[in-house]
Formats: structure tokens, C-alpha cells, sequence
């Protein structure tokens, strides 16, 4: 049996830095690679950041304009992938730009923090999501976005 790969082992990784890239764009879905750090660099999100980072984001950018099919990690703890139906790329990065800048004056608890709404929701940490966040909103500000994908 022939085994294809996935798209996403196909690219350089060594090439990507920080930053939102597009890696697919399937019909009217479009994935977002939201990169917040530099792959094999060592330098990887911890779980609970991971963790209450997607909690916050996945609440916050739900809840704009974007047709959102999904957000969620990636595995290698470098990011963050999220597909969009019907994208407009500037709307997008607007969006997440506006979604971080949220989660970075969010006051009160973090969202689906009970037991009933996580499956572990002991593992969450509002100020790791911040630290987070303010990482990434400094990343997209400071560095042009052409979600060139290598």
C-alpha cells in the first residue's frame, strides 16, 4: 500500500519564522498556519498555554465576521491552525490581530474553565495566554504578512 503524505510535511520547515502563512486553500476553506514561534527552534508553547490560548482565541475569533470551521494546536506545539470560509486575507489578519489584542485585556475567568465545559480544566492559565498573545500581536505588527507558505 502506498502511503502519501500530507501536505504539510512536504514543506521547509527550516524557512518559516514566526508569523501567519496560508497553507491551503481547499474551494472556499482557507488554513491559516497562525506560526507564534519558529519551528525546531526548541522553543515550544507548554501545554497550559497552548491549552487556555485556544480556549480564548477560539471564543474571541468565533465571535467576528469570519465563517470559522476550526481553530486548534499543532501537535509540534509551534502554533495554531485555523480555517476560514470565504477568506478575506486583510479581514482575517485584522481579525486575529483584534482577537489577540482581546485576549490581552481580558478580565475575569477564562472561558469553558469548569469541569463541565473542559475536559481538563485545571490546566488553563489566563496570564500564559497573555504572554502568548502579546508574543504574537508584536510578531504580526512588527514583521509584513504575505502568507507565503514554503
Amino acid at each position: 500500500m502506498d502511503i502519501k503524505q500530507n501536505a504539510s510535511f512536504m514543506v521547509d520547515h527550516r524557512r518559516f519564522s514566526e508569523g501567519l502563512y496560508i497553507s491551503r486553500i481547499d474551494g472556499d476553506i482557507t488554513t491559516f498556519d497562525m506560526r507564534t514561534r519558529k519551528p525546531n527552534s526548541h522553543e515550544v508553547m507548554d501545554n497550559v498555554t497552548m491549552h487556555t490560548f485556544e480556549h480564548m482565541f477560539s471564543t474571541y475569533i468565533r465571535n467576528t465576521d469570519l465563517d470559522v470551521l476550526y481553530f486548534g494546536p499543532m501537535g509540534c506545539q509551534t502554533g495554531f491552525y485555523l480555517l476560514v470560509r470565504n477568506a478575506d486575507n486583510d479581514k482575517v489578519l485584522s481579525e486575529i490581530k483584534s482577537s489577540l489584542s482581546k485576549i490581552i485585556s481580558h478580565e475575569g475567568e477564562v472561558f469553558g474553565a469548569s469541569e463541565i465545559e473542559c475536559g481538563n480544566y485545571l490546566s488553563l492559565s489566563l496570564p500564559s495566554a497573555v504572554k502568548e498573545a502579546e508574543r504574537y500581536l508584536e510578531v504580526l505588527t512588527t514583521s509584513p504578512v504575505d502568507y507565503k507558505y514554503y
